[in-house]
């Protein structure tokens, strides 16, 4: 994800010079990607805050992928090189933050929880069309973004995955197949350990239970086949779900909205 050459504003020649003459420098886009879409290895002196507008953003990182539905964002610190992709058609914003001004901001890559302010923010560069702040006000947006952005809390991978040769095999069974409805114990007789083992491991390395990864994991599924236009039944029934009201009851825990406010938002 390569931003525009970010051009660093002329020192003033008088000390009085307008605020915004000492403007940080921070750049916005919006990008659409076809299914199936990848980037190239890349990194950048700019930080990077990857936001997805529809779909959901895949950014390899440090041996890690760091996904992105729409009520998280993805930080890419400086100079750190990262693989992006997409498996649906997606859309994103992004932000390209200088180096200078990333000294508050995470030094490792994370997800970032997408507050109302921070969404308000973005709409409003999108509605605008602004690439950089042309104006005292629309600096004023960039910087209360870049706020945002620095108290924002941060979590590992929304969706992280494990190196373990046990927990590995199962959690890439759930990703081909994630309507398999299988208990943690009768996975942990599949690959021939024990449930509380399997347990332990999910803390270790996903930071959460495994019922909450696999909601996780069917939130990500659910999002693509919604906005190929699939019925919200037809998206319950094909994730292992009994009726629909199971699928969104989940769906409204893991984002705040049913699925339906989910659609109408996106067309907004």
């Amino acid at each position: 994800m390569k931003p525009d050459k970010m051009k660093h504003p002329k020192a003033a020649c008088k000390p009085s010079a307008a605020p915004a003459a000492m403007a940080p420098p921070m750049l916005f886009k919006v990008v659409h990607l076809q299914p199936g879409g990848a980037d190239p290895a890349d990194s950048h002196a700019a930080g990077q805050f990857v936001h997805a507008l529809s779909g959901v953003i895949e950014v390899g990182m440090g041996g890690q992928v760091f996904l992105a539905p729409p009520q998280y964002g993805v930080w890419i610190p400086p100079h750190l090189e990262h693989v992006s992709s997409n498996r649906h058609e997606a859309s994103y914003a992004t932000v390209y933050v200088a180096e200078g001004l990333c000294a508050t901001l995470p030094r490792q890559p994370c997800t970032m929880v997408i507050s109302p302010l921070i969404q308000a923010v973005l709409d409003t560069l999108r509605a605008r069309q602004i690439a950089a702040p042309r104006s005292a006000p629309e600096q004023r947006l960039f910087e209360v973004l870049l706020d945002e952005l620095r108290v924002a809390p941060s979590h590992d991978s929304y969706l992280p995955l494990s190196q373990d040769p046990l927990l590995g095999r199962v959690l890439e069974a759930l990703l081909a197949c994630p309507w398999d409805g299988r208990s943690l114990a009768e996975w942990a007789a599949t690959v021939h350990t024990t449930e509380r083992t399997l347990a332990r491991r999910c803390e270790r390395d996903l930071h959460m239970p495994f019922g909450e990864w696999r909601q996780r994991l069917k939130v990500v599924r659910g999002i693509a086949l919604l906005e190929a236009g699939r019925a919200v039944k037809d998206v319950a029934l094909e994730l292992g779900y009994s009726a629909p009201s199971a699928f969104i009851t989940m769906f409204h825990k893991q984002l705040g909205m049913t699925p339906q406010a989910y659609l109408r938002q996106k067309t907004c």
